[in-house]
């Protein structure tokens, strides 16, 4: 099963979890997820987005500083912007957060209800999705540094024999370079490779 199809099963399974939806950001880096998804009603994914809220949540400070599972209820964090408050006026009165990963890499999702507070069996089915998706999310994070030093110089404009000439290499050299990146990346093609370099950080 490919990564894009495990992930996707996994998501299947969190949406049975969590009738009033999930929000899943995994291998979050420099304040940016590597993978987002959400399926909380539109209306509240809109308002959040057009407010910024996610620099304001107390649920993601505390997946950011926090590694584990629990209740929305349970988190001590204040609130100064009534992000939770929002949140049950679109249905989302009940939630549980679960975070997983080094803080350089950390995955967080939430799911919610309106109905009741997730029982302790359905936090450690969280938990268990949580950490499945993390894991297979990874992105790759050992390309040779001749594999990355060739996708760096078409990054920054060169055409192959140039890039060659400045490597010391010849042309074939190069493009077999290329080619185990885009290997070792999962790419179809030189431009995805790069792109997906760029995303993992490794350009």
């Amino acid at each position: 099963m490919s990564d894009k199809k495990a992930i996707a099963v996994l998501l299947e399974r969190l949406d049975h979890l969590a009738p009033m939806g999930y929000t899943v950001g995994l291998h979050i880096r420099f304040a940016t997820p590597l993978v987002y998804k959400s399926s909380y009603p539109v209306e509240w994914v809109d308002h959040y987005n057009s407010h910024s809220y996610y620099l304001r949540d107390p649920l993601v400070f505390w997946g950011v500083g926090v590694e584990g599972t629990t209740r929305w209820s349970a988190i001590p964090l204040p609130d100064p912007f009534g992000v939770m408050k929002k949140a049950a006026s679109h249905g989302l009165n009940y939630g549980a957060v679960s975070s997983y990963g080094p803080i350089t890499s950390r995955s967080i999702v939430g799911i919610s209800r309106s109905d009741r507070e997730f029982d302790d069996e359905e936090l450690a089915h969280l938990r268990e999705l949580t950490i499945q998706l993390h894991i297979e999310a990874k992105p790759p994070s050992d390309l040779t540094k001749a594999q990355i030093e060739a996708l760096q110089c078409l990054a920054n404009g060169d055409r192959h024999a140039a890039a060659a000439e400045k490597l010391g290499i010849t042309e074939s050299a190069f493009k077999a370079r290329l080619q185990s990146a885009r290997v070792r990346l999962e790419a179809r093609t030189t431009s995805e490779a790069i792109r997906k370099a760029r995303e993992y950080r490794l350009l």
